[in-house]
């Protein structure tokens, strides 16, 4: 953890606030012209949420989500295929996988911490 201060845990802060409403808003908005759009902005913000505040599972994890993601979003837009339903499908099971295998790591420090990793404080002490 690159922070100066032992600060693990849930995290939320008013830019936080602010990016769930603008995503509820948006979510509201596409849904109503087309379904999947809608519900693609809650599924991505979502996961924004579970990733950096509640789990605050490692970038690289992010970002094999998110291309994951943006891949099968993708080739359903292109070809239709795998579907919107195989596109959320495939992208909670990998991103259950993301979290369980983050949660298992020496430095885990998102929610729940305490239980699953209660070696932290003196992890991040030796590493500093």
């Amino acid at each position: 953890m690159p922070q100066s201060q032992f600060r693990p845990g849930f995290r939320f802060s008013a830019m936080d606030a602010v990016v769930l409403c603008l995503g509820a808003a948006t979510a509201w908005f596409l849904g109503s012209v087309i379904w999947w759009a809608g519900v693609a902005v809650v599924f991505v913000v979502g996961h924004f949420f579970l990733f950096c505040n509640v789990f605050r599972i490692a970038r690289g994890s992010e970002f094999t989500w998110a291309g994951t993601f943006v891949l099968l979003a993708a080739c359903t837009l292109i070809t239709d295929w795998p579907g919107w339903p195989a596109v959320f499908i495939a992208c909670v099971c990998l991103s259950t996988f993301l979290i369980w295998r983050e949660t298992r790591k020496k430095d885990y420090h998102g929610i729940f911490w305490q239980r699953r990793n209660p070696g932290l404080r003196e992890w991040w002490e030796y590493s500093r």
